[in-house]
């Protein structure tokens, strides 16, 4: 751990080095005009960051959001003229070797890319960095607002060790250095926010890290989608995914006139109609790493594929579960495994402007979101409320300060709690009804 410790401080002073050789060259500009938004991580999978810059670039910031490529932003962002993305280079060259080396070469190599590009950036009054992950994006964010004379204010969405222990566990040499790292250089932000007030408690306590609880708010786009806007989106969908296509037993529909799985398109008159006996369409969202158990889910879908046959007048269901991730090969097996005779589960990756689609046209939202830490909020829940989609929600230790059982949703601590909520056949008999 101690000669870990050591690579690690000789790896910052080195940026800190380089820093001060750059000091007479950096950038200038107006100072309160300019910001930065940073995340070491994909821009298109940080919706919370994305929504910073927005409203940052709404009140006339110049807004430098920084990140990695991959997933395409909101067209909000991409369309907006204060917000301009500065992508950092990916570079796999630190995958060679032990784990522990790559490791140790992808820190290095991560701190001169961003400490590089945050000095090309415009001058910012104020970096707002997103946290996890927070390793090394910190220490390099502080070393250059400390230089620039900006304010860092670090955006706690969960603690980064304790995302390293679903893997490695509480003891691993790695998760500790973490541990010690997060405290240490999250104690020098000037300002402080995070995303539930059970974590503002935390960070206080234990980390003497004052911060102001800023919860998560849907975005104007996440709304119930109306049925035209249904019916282009299951047409587009049913291209690539079976379960969207219409039935060939479905009701019988006349020359020229489009159907999908759920809706019906008259040509002539342009009227969407839905099905009468349409599917029930269940989403859920993952990002499928090791705090999300969508065993749970499966297990849940054959106690209710049982319970279709059981003189019951519940529907079959189309089990929609958006997301990527280092764990979705693993689950894609064992759901291929499954033989359903009502249900269709796919496992789709959609446009940032269709999710918001789907989620307004779905039936019932399920999220299996376990914190690492238990500090941290759902915001797919929050998403799936602005759609006004009922939602099941697994139970961790804050998850009431979202989620309250049977006034906005209902919460399940296993398998057999959320099939039995799917039985409840209200859900989806009062499609799109908010709690």
């Amino acid at each position: 751990v101690s000669k870990m410790a050591a690579l690690l401080w000789l790896a910052l002073g080195g940026a800190l080095l380089l820093l001060l050789l750059w000091r007479r060259a950096r950038p200038t500009g107006s100072e309160g005009g300019a910001a930065a938004v940073v995340v070491l991580g994909d821009l298109g999978r940080s919706p919370r960051m994305q929504y910073h810059a927005l409203s940052l670039a709404r009140r006339g910031f110049r807004v430098a959001f920084v990140g990695y490529a991959g997933t395409k932003p909101h067209d909000d962002i991409l369309h907006n003229e204060n917000i301009r993305i500065v992508h950092l280079a990916e570079n796999k060259t630190w995958q060679v070797g032990p784990k522990i080396f790559q490791y140790i070469a992808k820190v290095i190599i991560q701190s001169v890319q961003l400490f590089y590009t945050m000095l090309k950036i415009e001058h910012p009054s104020h970096v707002l960095l997103q946290n996890p992950p927070g390793l090394p994006s910190i220490a390099v964010t502080w070393m250059v607002c400390l230089l620039r004379g900006s304010k860092l204010i670090i955006d706690w969405h969960n603690y980064g060790y304790t995302i390293m222990s679903l893997t490695h566990g509480d003891r691993h040499p790695l998760v500790r250095i973490a541990k010690w790292y997060e405290k240490l250089f999250g104690r020098l932000s000037d300002y402080n926010i995070c995303v539930t007030s059970a974590m503002k408690e935390d960070l206080e306590v234990n980390w003497n890290i004052r911060a102001i609880t800023l919860y998560d708010k849907p975005a104007s786009f996440f709304k119930e989608t109306p049925l035209s806007d249904r019916h282009r989106l299951f047409m587009k969908l049913g291209k690539d995914y079976v379960p969207f296509k219409a039935r060939p037993v479905a009701e019988p529909i006349a020359a020229g006139d489009e159907k999908s799985a759920f809706t019906q398109r008259e040509v002539r008159s342009g009227q969407v109609t839905h099905l009468r006996d349409r599917p029930a369409l269940l989403v859920s969202s993952t990002s499928w790493t090791e705090d999300e158990d969508f065993s749970i889910l499966l297990k849940a879908l054959e106690e209710y594929e049982r319970s279709i046959g059981d003189a019951t007048k519940l529907p079959p269901l189309v089990c929609v579960i958006t997301g990527k991730g280092p764990l979705k090969e693993y689950y894609s097996a064992l759901i291929a495994a499954t033989h359903f005779k009502h249900i269709q589960i796919c496992t789709p990756w959609l446009e940032a402007e269709d999710y918001p689609l789907l989620l307004g046209s779905a039936d019932l939202g399920v999220c299996l979101h376990k914190s690492s830490s238990g500090l941290d909020l759902p915001m797919k829940v929050v998403d799936m409320f602005g759609c006004c989609l009922p939602v099941c929600a697994v139970h961790f230790r804050c998850l009431h300060e979202l989620v309250k059982h049977k006034v906005n949703g209902l919460v399940f601590r296993d398998s057999s709690e959320l099939a039995g909520q799917l039985k409840v056949q209200r859900l989806f008999e009062n499609r799109h009804q908010c709690w």
